[in-house]
């Protein structure tokens, strides 16, 4: 046994059980503290945990667990692997997801509690539309402050959203369904070494696990449960992506898509997700920015005197209105200004064309 990593040794272990799943993992540790505790337990008390019984119980006991733990933690220490386990230096946002599996590998140099955290995802076989999206997206985003961005590295939009973060600095973490002894697919491998260089990658599968079909659901729930919000740029209407969405939206996290035209397959997902409110429809990084509340609230807006325009004495109250607020609703403006409803409207449309302010989903502007 390698002393010194004692408490990594059972940390792998407990993973290691077979029929024990991360929930129970998770009332495991709860009830003996850590897994160095529950490997001690008696059986008598292990049997007594939800979900273990009798015969699930006696895996606790089999020696070929921790032979098998212990080489995974000489894998870990030659690697230079970074872990993060339950109960201990875990990222706060999965800690909250009852399911996240109880240690994670990492290689990389991310921070897991940066202010804001977004998750892109999107079908590994994406248009020249869904390109474009993602990169216009990323590229956005580019001046959010302490940005981490999170995808699974897969083909398609995964990809791209990891590669335009690389090209223009933004840290990006890759979580994947396999093991860190090697990155598929195979072709991702210098894309996986930049990205160690500014974010990282993760899995919670210990090294020779391949990356089986039934690996990335279980990889998509990491995805969803690192982040404040998952954006699907394109997706069909079934696949990885949609499923990382509804498993963001069960942990109760923000869901973004963008709309694509109703003849488009690969748009389909997106589309149901907006058309069932599950997300919130976004034509930009904008959007994005402004339904999560990420502006800059601290950034002044002095239109008048950037712009040197003289208002009217009915636009200079829409504009007023909109400079007290992040945005405001078409009833709000015809409460506050007193006009008429053809006067406000006419007045908002040449604020409109004139460049002044945007108009959003739903009859709510904003100063643009």
């Amino acid at each position: 046994m390698i002393v010194e990593n004692e408490q990594l040794l059972y940390d792998i272990a407990l993973t290691l059980l077979p029929g024990i799943g991360a929930k129970t993992s998770r009332l495991l540790i709860e009830r003996f503290g850590d897994a160095k505790n529950v490997f001690a337990a008696p059986l008598k008390e292990i049997k007594l945990i939800d979900g273990i019984g009798e015969v699930k119980a006696k895996v606790f006991k089999d020696p070929e667990i921790l032979k098998r733990a212990e080489q995974e933690v000489s894998f870990v220490v030659r690697n230079n692997i970074k872990t993060y386990r339950l109960g201990g230096n875990y990222p706060t946002r999965l800690n909250q997801c009852s399911d996240a599996p109880v240690l994670l590998y990492f290689k990389g140099n991310a921070n897991f509690e940066a202010k804001r955290i977004v998750s892109i995802v999107g079908t590994r076989k994406n248009t020249d539309y869904g390109h474009k999206l993602c990169e216009e997206l990323v590229i956005g985003l580019k001046h959010v402050d302490d940005l981490l961005v999170v995808s699974g590295l897969a083909l398609g939009i995964d990809a791209i959203a990891h590669k335009t973060c690389v090209t223009h600095g933004l840290p990006t973490v890759g979580v994947l369904g396999h093991g860190m002894d090697h990155i598929y697919p195979a072709n991702h491998k210098s894309l996986a070494k930049q990205m160690v260089e500014n974010g990282g990658v993760m899995t919670e599968f210990i090294s020779g696990t391949i990356p089986d079909r039934s690996n990335f659901p279980m990889r998509n729930r990491i995805v969803a449960g690192l982040a404040d919000v998952t954006v699907v740029v394109e997706s069909n209407s079934t696949g990885g992506a949609l499923i990382t969405a509804r498993m963001a939206s069960g942990y109760n996290r923000e869901v973004a898509a963008y709309p694509g035209r109703i003849t488009d397959a690969r748009s389909a997902g997106c589309n149901d997700l907006i058309r069932t409110n599950i997300a919130g429809m976004i034509t930009n990084a904008d959007d994005l920015i402004e339904m999560m509340g990420w502006q800059d609230k601290n950034k002044k807006k002095p239109v008048q005197q950037k712009l040197f325009i003289n208002f009217s004495p009915d636009e200079q109250k829409i504009v007023d209105l909109l400079q007290s607020k992040d945005m405001v609703h078409a009833d709000e403006f015809y409460h506050y200004t007193g006009l008429s409803s053809s006067t406000l409207a006419a007045t908002l449309l040449q604020l409109e064309m004139t460049g002044i302010l945007k108009t959003l989903p739903g009859k709510y502007y904003r100063i643009n």
